[in-house]
């Protein structure tokens, strides 16, 4: 719905001025999480992402997206066995991903590999609740290592097998790069997760709604959210961010850089954000790991220079920085490649798709929305042999 102003209706024009990318526009209810974009916070099932951030980790953070609340002890440890069981991906889709071309995205890949792994999950084909949760584990737990092995098939190596006894995020980087993480590695990865696990109705969420609210399968929806999550305007910038870093190279040259930014009037990667009128909570945490992972690394460089530009731009205008800011440099210095940083966002994020396609079936109404027909009327048939 629109919000209305002062108990007036907006006219058709206002209206659909306000609802250019369907802005303004509630189209769903949810219980998962809630942005207040004027003040900088989000809650995770009502829990401030603060909170979380700071005592939780990533398999923890998606039982509380999936079943509304934190986990006990011994819940936790069978939802962790849960997803050291799962992690393995069938050889066929090994053998898929051998046979494509090097210069693959890794996102398409993800997106390959994801739609062919419906085919060999046992709970294909049955729509339950029960059986969303367990293909989600298997999806969960499964997306990490598609994307690790993509990483090292097309740079000449054999996928590393998945340890069963890792967390999330080191099992990850251990695949990635054949050796087990620092502690400050891993941590620093999972509180990442953490803050990428979901944030509201965004574009790639909405995508796996829609595709639920027909009733097509969970894994359907998942490649529609990838889909979606591969498109520039949604993930990507944090890969934009890294490019822009190298480009410029050193804090030094970080000033006149952005002199020639702001006078062409060309966007600066990292800044403004459709919904947060202040800094994303997300920022200043990714800020905080960035520094701690540059520390660890003595490798200051991208955190220095992010630090640099920060505070360059929001002298000159009021845009708070984003997620995606901080997160170039955190993954660049924990040596991941730069075009895995939107998959790490989908090897995340896919714990609240998954919740939000549960939630979309357990009150489903098919997600269809009108248009405003804006083109000519009446316009005559010519004949083919009449056309100019």
């Amino acid at each position: 719905m629109i919000t209305l102003k002062d108990g007036n209706i907006p006219s058709r024009e206002e209206a659909a001025k306000k609802s250019k990318g369907l802005e303004g526009i509630v189209a769903a209810q949810t219980g998962i999480s809630h942005i207040d974009g004027i003040n900088g916070r989000l809650y995770y099932r009502g829990i401030d992402i603060n909170d979380l951030a700071a005592n939780s980790t990533f398999e923890e953070t998606t039982a509380l997206l999936w079943y509304g609340k934190l986990p006990t002890k011994g819940q936790l440890e069978r939802f962790q066995q849960k997803f050291a069981d799962n992690r393995l991906i069938p050889n066929d889709v090994i053998s898929i991903l051998l046979s494509l071309p090097k210069k693959t995205s890794p996102m398409g890949v993800l997106r390959t590999a994801v739609s062919v792994m419906a085919t060999y999950d046992p709970d294909e084909g049955d729509n339950s609740l029960e059986a969303n949760v367990n293909k989600s584990i298997r999806l969960t737990a499964s997306m990490p290592t598609v994307v690790a092995a993509w990483n090292r098939i097309r740079n000449g190596l054999w996928p590393v097998t998945p340890s069963k006894t890792l967390s999330h995020a080191a099992n990850f980087l251990y695949m990635l790069t054949d050796r087990v993480p620092t502690e400050t590695e891993a941590k620093v990865l999972d509180t990442a997760l953490i803050l990428h696990a979901d944030h509201g109705l965004n574009a790639s969420t909405f995508a796996a709604r829609i595709t639920a609210s027909t009733l097509s399968n969970l894994h359907s929806s998942i490649t529609s959210a990838i889909g979606t999550l591969k498109g520039p305007l949604h993930g990507g910038a944090n890969e934009q961010v890294m490019r822009m870093l190298l480009e410029i190279g050193d804090v030094d040259r970080v000033e006149q850089y952005l002199r020639g930014m702001f006078a062409a009037k060309k966007k600066i990667m990292g800044f403004g954000h459709r919904v947060y009128k202040a800094d994303d909570p997300r920022a200043a945490w990714l800020q905080k790991l960035s520094r701690e992972i540059s520390e660890s690394t003595n490798n200051m460089r991208w955190y220095q220079m992010s630090e640099r530009i920060r505070e360059i731009v929001q002298e000159k205008t009021s845009l708070p920085i984003n997620v995606d800011f901080y997160s170039a440099s955190l993954y660049y210095t924990l040596n991941i490649p730069i075009d895995l940083f939107t998959p790490i966002f989908a090897i995340s994020r896919v714990a609240g798709w998954t919740a939000h396609v549960y939630e979309q079936y357990s009150d489903n109404r098919l997600i269809r929305p009108e248009s405003e027909y804006i083109g000519p009327m009446n316009v005559p048939y010519v004949p083919i042999s009449e056309r100019e």
